[in-house]
């Protein structure tokens, strides 16, 4: 890997993960509330996991992999925004076992064990997202 590409993917990196504790910020506050409030801490992961998933998609695409909406065609768009749900679904299923694991089985505090799987599904989502989701894409040449 050249010495640009590496810095390239370290700035990347901090990028995503400057954004990773906005959506957490915004994750976490939801989630905290919602069980204070007595929501089931399941369906509290849910919601909160959500809303800091819209913001996610959001300011990774504008900022951590720089994808450039009014260059990329419809069908580029659907595509990425379909690969970004399932690859967070993914997460949050994975997220939800971890949730049931960490608090049903090994009893832990809702709140502590959704800093571990916060920190668990980080390192996931990373990866996901930058092989997977946020690939650069050939553009279409269409065919007269």
């Amino acid at each position: 890997m050249s010495r640009f590409a590496s810095k390239k993917l370290i700035i990347q990196f901090l990028t995503f993960n400057a954004v990773g504790l906005i959506n957490t910020a915004i994750d976490f506050l939801i989630f905290t509330l919602l069980v204070w409030f007595g929501v089931f801490y399941l369906i509290a992961q849910i919601i909160g996991y959500g809303a800091g998933m819209i913001n996610s998609y959001v300011l990774n695409s504008r900022y951590t992999f720089q994808k450039d909406h009014t260059l990329a065609s419809n069908k580029q768009k659907m595509s990425r925004g379909i690969k970004f749900t399932v690859w967070n679904v993914t997460l949050l299923g994975i997220s939800l076992l971890l949730l049931t694991i960490l608090t049903g089985w090994w009893g832990l505090n809702e709140v502590v064990a959704k800093a571990i799987v916060t920190v668990i599904t980080l390192g996931l989502n990373f990866y996901g997202s930058k092989k997977w989701v946020f690939t650069a894409s050939k553009p279409q040449i269409e065919s007269s």
